[in-house]
């Protein structure tokens, strides 16, 4: 067995993995298995865990797209919890081979923090980590996902090449590259894959820019679960994408830049992908950012009820938040509706561009009261720009208040708020701000927790620590290499250490607002949306904030 030759007692080293790759695979329907005589071997990885791998339709896109290719046999790979503790090599699922016996390893980065993960696979496997120093006989190391559309300065030293925008597009035009170049001099297959649209080649960059690319018709390119697992966290539902991008610009987040312009798939279409997925799954889960927005929404909704489908949707809007829409997907069986009002006071939802008023709220409250939902979920962010205390009351104003409209129609329904830290995203408007500091995230966190859970409402929040180590991430450039090439394990000591090493200045990067006229490090990308447009943004929300200090 290739990968497993060194022994430990009277098994070879990576026999529980191979057996856990195998029973994993036993409890698959849709995996791919192809021979690997005469194609290119990809290993397209997620960094993190099969759980949570396994729910992400971008792996499901992508395992499905590289293999509809006669010359490509793809295989997934994860990084779970105890390879990380025993620093074993990753093996790929469908045939339990190591990394380095791919030619291409294709990482699909999806959160900051999995870039540790994606230096400790590269280290556990045996393949230099800095791309400077692999050469023909190292697999070619290449990587895309939100993360890396946004800003790929942190993990550009590691990385042969990255892809600014969507595989459907860059795909086509980059395996004939490699097609043709795997086997020859690494330095012309760089040279050749720089000059494609959407390519980032740090070794080969020629200084222009990178312009991001995208996909014109999604109807053309189905994306929904290829492969279908209970072992997983929504492994009950057939997951379909229903929309890409966001039409409202809220300025603190990348889906309005990253993935514009706003698209939709057609109803015949998604109504042609349901009827597939009802003959392996009960309940379909409609994907995107702003599903709530499709123009036949509550068509769409009357239709796939009508087919027997249990429904859930991954993102309502809270205005307009549609009545029809609540009661199609509780009659589908929905138990939790999740809502976003991200900001307790009427002054800061216009700071970060909401556009929504308390009364839009309340009366969405009170429509998910009136369906007897048994779960209403709400997520806020802290740390916002120019918050104050009195802010963090007002979320905890808002609170009962919907608390006492749904107990006002006794549905048993309780509140459980997500509290997230914010955290300056390149390619926003507040790409240019800095986060609070850990001193008052956490203040603010014990005032809500304070006042909220003797009230019976429950409260998960986000580590301000982890989140300032992510606002590091987002904002980072090249020099952050160093430190997660030096991080000794993955924990927030092992952050310090790291960062200390190699004298980070951790302030400048999360806690100091930039100037707008200085260049920035992902200044090479093209997002689409010029930098004059997100200054204006910018500039826009200021005013709103200048009566208060800010965090």
């Amino acid at each position: 067995m290739v990968g497993c030759s060194e022994i430990a007692g009277n098994k070879p080293m990576g026999w529980d993995e191979v057996r856990k790759a195998k029973r994993r695979l036993s409890r698959e329907q849709g995996a791919i298995i192809k021979d690997w005589g005469g194609r290119i071997p990809i290993a397209l990885i997620y960094p993190n865990s099969y759980y949570v791998g396994m729910s992400n339709l971008g792996i499901h896109a992508i395992y499905s797209l590289l293999n509809n290719y006669r010359e490509v046999v793809c295989e997934r790979a994860f990084w779970e919890r105890e390879d990380k503790n025993r620093k074993l090599p990753t093996l790929s699922l469908e045939s339990q081979r190591p990394l380095s016996d791919f030619a291409v390893l294709a990482f699909s980065i999806t959160y900051e923090l999995d870039y540790f993960n994606v230096v400790q696979i590269l280290k556990a496997s045996g393949i230099p980590l800095y791309a400077a120093d692999r050469d023909e006989r190292h697999p070619l190391v290449i990587a895309g996902g939100p993360c890396i559309m946004a800003n790929p300065l942190p993990l550009s030293p590691f990385f042969d090449c990255l892809c600014i925008g969507e595989a459907e597009v860059i795909l086509p035009a980059l395996l004939p590259i490699l097609f043709k170049g795997i086997a020859g001099q690494r330095a012309d297959m760089l040279k050749a894959l720089a000059s494609l649209p959407g390519v980032y080649v740090p070794l080969a960059h020629s200084g222009g820019p990178v312009v991001r690319q995208w996909a014109t018709n999604l109807d053309d390119f189905p994306v929904h679960s290829v492969i279908l697992t209970p072992d997983t966290e929504l492994g009950n539902l057939y997951l379909i994408e229903v929309e890409r991008g966001c039409n409202w610009g809220c300025r603190f987040c990348l889906v309005s830049t990253i993935f514009s312009p706003m698209r939709f798939r057609s109803m015949d279409k998604l109504v042609e992908q349901a009827q597939i997925g009802l003959k392996y799954r009960k309940r379909i889960g409609l994907v995107g950012a702003a599903v709530s927005d499709h123009p036949q929404i509550e068509e769409l909704l009357v239709r796939l009820s009508q087919m027997g489908a249990e429904l859930s949707i991954c993102s309502l809007r809270i205005k307009p938040l549609s009545s029809a829409v609540l009661r199609e997907m509780v009659k589908g069986g929905a138990q939790t509706i999740a809502l976003a009002p991200e900001a307790g006071s009427q002054r800061l939802r216009e700071v970060i561009k909401k556009g929504i008023s308390e009364d839009d709220i309340l009366e969405a409250v009170a429509k998910v009261a009136e369906q007897g939902v048994k779960q209403l979920k709400l997520y806020f962010m802290i740390g916002l720009p120019s918050e104050t205390d009195e802010d963090i009351e007002e979320i905890i104003n808002l609170t009962l208040s919907g608390k006492s409209i749904l107990d006002r129609h006794q549905t048993g329904c309780r509140i459980i708020l997500t509290i997230v830290p914010f955290v300056p995203k390149a390619g926003t408007p507040f790409q240019w701000l800095p986060m609070a500091p850990l001193s008052t995230l956490n203040h603010r966190l014990s005032i809500l927790k304070n006042n909220l859970s003797p009230k019976g409402i429950k409260l998960k929040c986000e580590s301000p620590a982890w989140s300032q180590v992510q606002g590091v991430l987002a904002r980072g450039d090249a020099k952050l290499a160093e430190v997660l090439a030096n991080m000794e394990e993955v924990s927030l000591s092992g952050w310090r250490r790291a960062t200390e090493k190699c004298h980070l200045d951790i302030d400048f990067y999360v806690h100091q607002k930039w100037d707008t006229a200085e260049k920035l490090p992902w200044a090479m990308l093209n997002s689409g949306t010029e930098p004059e447009k997100l200054k204006l943004e910018l500039n826009k929300a200021w005013p709103l904030a200048s009566h208060r200090t800010p965090a």
